[in-house]
């Protein structure tokens, strides 16, 4: 049972759990933690479903990446009600309120969102590289179909992947009689369970996304050198300028999901890391308060930062609070796009284009697909 006990660090639910008692049971630490997890799971939790929302109800926003951003968000959704919420039952009652089947159920679905939060990121991440480096290619690679195929993949896969919990948890009654949801076997028995959960779902997402992000900043300065030839024509030169401007901004984007990626998970994972191979785990009350913030700000950020660098997404944040649909912007935005981007093709393309009845081919339209987060697409 000690040893049972003293193995709870590592889920986000059980963190809360695993508090030094005098201080998790502290007036202080109970306001401070309930008031952060609400204020970012309320955050989040609104955020995410907005997202979904413009995603399903504005059509000019059904886009591959988009699709992507839809599974991170009902993913991120995942991770602030099952991990979010229970921690404030927790620091309100200081015992488990939901019994086995919560216990097992809640910690099923907590890693279900963790994993799918991270394939979505890697997912959109190679679709990017795909649509940016090889717009070719991307004509029939970067499709709806094909990203809701992968999407549908991502999801079964991980669902599949995260069932070995329901053997691995189970209610704890410690001395004081207090509920816990534990673990039930030796915490020396999980490492490598985490071992391949930090592999598969962080470093190798990371390393996945540097590498590309880099192949993207590459192609934009390629395109930067050949701009500056003294043989371009005027009207082929701002056209190139047009695509490296929109290039560097898809960079800048994808940049941003790397590095709070990265960074607001290196604090658990680390921690678990750590724990898995020391005798005494390391048991903070602060620490642990930190670290599960951070969890929550990941999945509660994303939202705050599409309204941040995407035009089109503050536009139909906007709509969906005012209950407007935002056709008539919609197709001057598309018009002012053709009107600079139909030049270089025939002229039936450009009158069926500033018609609406046709779009700019994909080479064109991935290439400047960069006014929002995460890793570009024409929002």
């Amino acid at each position: 049972m000690t040893q049972n006990f003293s193995s709870r660090i590592d889920t986000p639910t059980n963190i809360s759990l695993s508090s030094t008692v005098a201080v998790s049971d502290s007036l202080e630490y109970k306001t401070i933690s309930v008031f952060l997890v609400l204020l970012v799971c309320c955050v989040g939790i609104v955020g995410n479903i907005m997202v979904v929302l413009v995603v399903f109800t504005t059509r000019h926003m059904r886009t591959p990446t988009n699709c992507y951003l839809v599974s991170l968000a009902i993913a991120d959704l995942t991770v602030l009600v099952a991990a979010g919420l229970p921690n404030v039952s927790d620091s309100l009652t200081g015992t488990w309120i939901y019994g086995n089947a919560g216990c097992l159920g809640i910690t099923y679905l907590q890693y279900l969102g963790i994993n799918v939060s991270s394939c979505s990121i890697t997912a959109f991440t190679v679709e990017r590289y795909i649509a940016i480096c090889h717009p070719i290619k991307a004509q029939t690679v970067c499709t709806v179909s094909r990203a809701k195929r992968i999407i549908a993949g991502v999801w079964i896969f991980t669902c599949i992947y995260c069932m070995l919990w329901f053997f691995l948890v189970d209610i704890q009654v410690g001395h004081d009689g207090h509920v816990q949801c534990g673990y039930r076997v030796k915490r020396e028995l999980y490492l490598p369970i985490y071992l391949i959960d930090f592999t598969i779902f962080y470093v190798t997402p990371l390393l996945l996304a540097i590498v590309l992000y880099g192949l993207i900043a590459r192609k934009g300065a390629d395109e930067g050198e050949e701009q500056r030839g003294p043989d371009d024509e005027e009207e082929g030169e701002e056209h190139r300028a047009f695509l490296l401007l929109f290039t560097l901004q898809v960079t800048k984007m994808l940049a941003v999901v790397v590095i709070l990626f990265a960074l607001l998970w290196m604090p658990y994972r680390t921690l678990v890391l750590i724990n898995s191979f020391v005798p005494t785990p390391y048991l903070d009350s602060w620490f642990l308060l930190f670290c599960r913030t951070c969890i929550y700000a990941n999945s509660a950020i994303n939202p705050v930062i599409y309204n941040a660098m995407s035009q089109k997404f503050r536009s139909a944040f906007r709509g969906l609070y005012s209950c407007q649909r935002l056709e008539g912007t919609q197709r001057t935005l598309a018009v002012m796009i053709c009107s600079t981007s139909c030049p270089s093709f025939g002229s039936s393309v450009k009158t069926k284009c500033l018609l609406g009845t046709r779009e700019p081919p994909l080479g064109l339209l991935v290439n400047m697909s960069v006014s929002s987060w995460p890793p570009g697409n024409h929002f």
